[in-house]
């Protein structure tokens, strides 16, 4: 037996009997639409973006883990209700984590089923393609500028040394200028 196989059975069996309690799921939904807001406030056409589609419900779906999230007239996220009909669901396609995390790693999407309004998918993927987090900036607000900086390129050492392993990842990009 393959180990992906064995890992697959593996948290299958795990994922009925280790299934978090609802409670715990609506705390992490909860923090996970804080952290998207975090990111997509510092984007203002990501905001605009959303704006435009305030009152749609995004279904995302991988494995047993469900979250809908509807666009505010903000131009944020918020959790939408259990029973709201979804106008877009992604569902990621791929049930293996690994392989899921490999794509990650190698700066590629996951494989993702699309049903639903087109438009609305579009700007989905736009977001997707152009918002990205700024950790290091974050960093900075609470440790100050160089310690942020330092601990930046500590984990892209670290991400660059773990796409080295990963069977197919893209190289590493290369330093800019004043990085060592």
């Amino acid at each position: 037996m393959s180990s992906p196989s064995f890992l697959d059975g593996l948290l299958d069996a795990a994922g009925g009997r280790l299934a978090p309690p609802p409670w715990a799921v609506h705390e992490i939904q909860h923090r996970l639409v804080l952290l998207l807001n975090h990111v997509l406030m510092q984007e203002p056409e990501a905001m605009d973006r959303l704006r435009r589609q305030s009152g749609r419900v995004l279904e995302g779906r991988w494995r047993l883990f469900t979250i809908r999230l509807r666009a505010t007239p903000a131009g944020l996220l918020d959790l939408a209700a259990a029973e709201a009909a979804p106008d877009l669901s992604l569902t990621v396609t791929d049930d293996n984590p690994l392989a899921v995390a490999q794509a990650l790693l190698q700066g590629r999407k996951p494989a993702v089923r699309i049903a639903g309004d087109v438009q609305f998918a579009a700007e989905v993927n736009w977001l997707v393609d152009h918002v990205r987090w700024d950790l290091e900036e974050d960093l900075a607000r609470l440790v100050g500028d160089a310690p942020a900086h330092a601990l930046g390129q500590a984990a892209r050492g670290m991400a660059a040394a773990l796409r080295r392993f990963v069977p197919g990842a893209a190289p590493a990009a290369p330093a800019g200028p004043g990085t060592a």
